[in-house]
């Protein structure tokens, strides 16, 4: 198992973190510790080191996603069958990483998303915790999931789930995964955790609201990938119907002998039908272009094997149809066995 914990100028966080990392895991032969330094400007890699962590480091920031995929490339490259990312500002509870990997150990999940409990955080504002429970239920709609904390940065992942997802946004990749994963049918279970005392606020955004503009359109983005349809059908029969109420009240009218000048009717019901008709075209274009995502994603797989090795033990058997019996000879009746054999004279 790598224990990954992506980083930005963690240095005086980071020790708090890895001194709780547990040090043995049933059912778990190894544990490695990785840092992902992502551009840190003071001790951070130095501190990582001393540790005992791996440290991969980039020379600029690059972002939590590009952060969290070059981690997984490492852990998958050096043959881990379980990855568990978690923060550098020691939010999370490290010592619950046995219960957060337990469910992909029995074979019950394939992700495992610690549950912060939003709801109890002293910290977060009344705002902040309705934000929580709104941005969850969109993903949840949009993935087909029932997580009560779809943001939480407190995962576990096995072998076979990394194979088959792609990150590729640039912001945050906590959505995107769950929407990949819901679309892909992997199984995800939620543990619920408490946190630890804030230590620092957030670098991933600068306030609230550029945090909700940014997840927004990673969400947006990915329902857009994952499912076309329920977008652009909404919006073709939303502009179809507001489109023919012009035309039924203009025919209204002309029945009730009302001949007066209803061209503005007309046109703005003309515009909006056009815009259902460009619906149904961009639902098209898109679910085509999902087609051809789908058939490159299992490229990729096929790659991933190639490059990282075949899944592990800890991946869902693969079922393969039961061997087929040869069919039986055929039994001679007392009958049969009682005639001659028309070749014995002959022989």
């Amino acid at each position: 198992m790598v224990i990954q914990v992506p980083c930005l100028n963690e240095e005086a966080t980071l020790p708090l973190v890895l001194q709780s990392m547990p040090a043995s895991i049933e059912g778990v032969d190894r544990i490695e510790l990785l840092v992902i330094d992502d551009g840190s400007t003071d001790r951070t890699a130095e501190v990582a080191r001393a540790h005992g962590a791996t440290v991969i480091r980039h020379a600029r920031t690059m972002g939590l996603a590009r952060s969290f995929r070059d981690g997984v490339d490492y852990a998958l490259r050096h043959g881990a069958d379980v990855v568990v990312n978690t923060d550098g500002d020691n939010q999370y509870p490290q010592h619950r990483i046995g219960d957060l990997v337990a469910p992909i150990l029995a074979g019950e999940a394939e992700i495992v998303i610690g549950d912060r409990q939003t709801h109890t955080i002293e910290h977060f504002s009344p705002f902040k915790k309705a934000m929580q429970r709104f941005g969850s239920w969109v993903v949840n709609q949009a993935a087909g999931t029932r997580l009560p904390d779809a943001a939480s940065g407190f995962r576990a992942y096995s072998r076979y789930a990394l194979y088959r997802l792609n990150i590729v946004t640039q912001f945050s990749y906590t959505m995107e995964t769950i929407i990949q994963a819901g679309d892909k049918r992997l199984a995800i279970v939620s543990v619920p955790v408490d946190t630890n005392p804030k230590t620092r606020e957030s670098r991933l955004f600068s306030n609230m609201f550029e945090h909700m503009l940014k997840s927004g359109q990673a969400i947006l983005r990915s329902y857009i990938m994952f499912r076309p349809w329920s977008i652009f059908a909404t919006l073709a029969t939303l502009f179809g119907v507001l489109g023919l109420v012009p035309f039924v009240r203009f025919a209204i009218l002309r029945a009730l002998g009302d001949d007066g000048n209803h061209i503005q009717s007309l046109i703005l019901g003309g515009a909006l039908i056009s815009g259902a008709l460009l619906a149904v075209a961009l639902g098209v274009l898109s679910d085509l272009a999902k087609t051809n995502r789908i058939l490159a994603e299992d490229q990729l797989e096929r790659l991933k094997e190639q490059q990282y090795g075949p899944l592990s033990p800890l991946s869902p058997p693969v079922k393969t149809p039961a061997a087929v019996k040869p069919p039986e000879a055929p039994r001679e009746t007392p009958l049969e066995r009682s005639l001659p054999d028309p070749d014995a004279a002959r022989r």
